[in-house]
């Protein structure tokens, strides 16, 4: 059996995703895989961080002799086990962690301080609404029951 590392395509129209793949030289493009590799998302902005790929298994399959296609060679060479943007790529995907970090952060202290303004805000209105019942009341009944007993 003849192997050969490619991409299979998956996503929808106009938003393509791939996997790298090892698959039977006769099967088609998104037939049946022996093993996935790794994966390529073309859409994401930083280039360094759009593969992602596991390098033992892919030097695994070399060594056996798969052959790989001509974007997924290219891909290996960039990224592979012993990968010429490596670094580049571990910088890219920490970057892309920590934008993905910032706005869940930035989202929680927001909804940590709207909660607790909330709670604040309530607070005083309800401490503000009890104080006036209680002046309120015994005033009431204070000033009518003297007016009634005196007449």
């Amino acid at each position: 059996m003849s192997v050969r590392i490619r991409l299979k395509k998956l996503g929808r129209r106009h938003r393509p995703f791939f996997r790298v793949c090892a698959m039977d030289i006769r099967s088609p493009r998104d037939g049946r895989v022996i093993e996935e590799l790794g994966i390529y998302d073309p859409m994401v902005k930083d280039v360094n961080a759009r593969a992602i790929l596991n390098g033992e298994r892919i030097a695994y399959w070399l060594g056996v002799g798969a052959q790989p296609s001509e974007s997924a060679g290219v891909l290996i060479k960039k990224y592979g086990q012993n990968g010429t943007h490596l670094a580049q790529q571990k910088e890219a995907l920490e970057l892309t962690k920590a934008r993905r970090r910032a706005p869940m952060a930035t989202a929680m202290v927001r909804s940590a301080a709207t909660q607790s303004t909330a709670s604040q805000s309530a607070a005083s209105q309800s401490a503000g609404r009890g104080s006036k019942r209680t002046n309120e009341a015994p005033a009431d009944t204070g000033a009518a029951s003297p007016e009634k007993s005196e007449a």
